[in-house]
Order: structure tokens, then sequence, then C-alpha cells
């Protein structure tokens, strides 16, 4: 069977390491060669409530785009996402590229449009994916982060996943002397 790359934003507002850190585990199940950028922390956008932390992950997936999606829903589900009396948002994952793919598939716009709309998407890509084109725009992911005009306030937070700092001292070293 062959292996599609692809990238995921995870985010979480409530008991985000421990929403993140069972999101990451869950995934590296069902993903190969998994590689993830640097937490960011970052203000709310588009609903009221505390801050969140989010990466983007990379890694390569056989299964189909809908079956992949639906997996990501029973991971949601399991860390209380869809729980009728949750407050925030536990755990958000979002197919942002499966491969190539354009279009509108079943619902799932590719590439998700927030990555050219939110820092918190967008900076963790071309931290992760530098050189990686996006799809639509045919661009690299450092050139859209260094030309985006997003008003976004994030900063990169200290974050451990299985005995690794997924976010470098120096990243967050260098954004406390700006």
């Amino acid at each position: 069977m062959s292996l599609t790359p692809v990238l995921l934003g995870l985010g979480s507002n409530i008991e985000r390491e421990a929403h993140l850190r069972n999101g990451l585990d869950a995934l590296s199940a069902i993903l190969g060669d998994m590689r993830c950028s640097p937490v960011f922390e970052s203000q709310a956008v588009g609903i009221k409530s505390g801050p969140f932390f989010n990466l983007v992950v990379s890694g390569f997936s056989e299964l189909p785009l809908g079956e992949l999606d639906r997996r990501l829903k029973f991971i949601e589900a399991d860390n209380g996402r869809y729980a009728p009396d949750r407050k925030g948002l536990p755990l958000d994952i979002d197919v942002l590229l499966y491969g190539d793919l354009v279009g509108n598939f079943d619902g799932l716009i590719l590439p998700r449009t927030e990555i050219l709309k939110n820092a918190f998407v967008l900076w963790p890509l071309a931290l992760l994916v530098p050189e990686s084109l996006h799809p639509g725009e045919q661009r690299s992911f450092s050139d859209l982060w260094q030309n985006a005009r997003i008003d976004q306030q994030l900063w990169p937070v200290a974050f451990q996943w299985r005995q690794d700092e997924l976010t470098p001292a120096a990243l967050i070293q260098a954004f406390a002397q700006t």
C-alpha cells in the first residue's frame, strides 16, 4: 500500500499538555516517520476561551483520506472533544495537507484554509517543513511565513513528549529577547 505525506494541526486549551501528549501518542500509532514542530501558545481565535497550545505534525499515512479523518475524530472523542458537558476544546486535530490534494473531499477542504490565516498553523509549518510547497499557492511554507501579514500573538513554549523537547530552548530564548 502506498504512503501519503500528511500534515496535521493539533490544538488544545484544556489540560493542554495532557491532551496534546495523548493526541501525539495516538497519532504515532497511525503515522509513519512522525515529526513534530515546536509548540506555541496563543490566544484563542474564533472562540471565547483560554489560551491554546498548538503544533503541527508531519508523517506518512497508508490510510485513505476519509479513513484518516475518521480516526482523527476518534482520537478527539477519546480526549473529550465531543462530550456534552465539555468546557473549551480538549483536543482538535485537523488535516492540513494530504499529499498534494487540492479541493473539497466530502466536506474536507484541502489544503486547509487556516494555514494562510492563522500564525499558530503557519509558523509551525515554516519551522517543521520550511521548503515544502503549499499545493494551492505553490510557495514554500518558509516564504509564506516570511511574507505573512497575520495579526495574532503567539510565542514558543517548552514542551516535552517522550523524552524529547519539541520546542528548542534557542527558539524560546530568541523570542524572549524580541
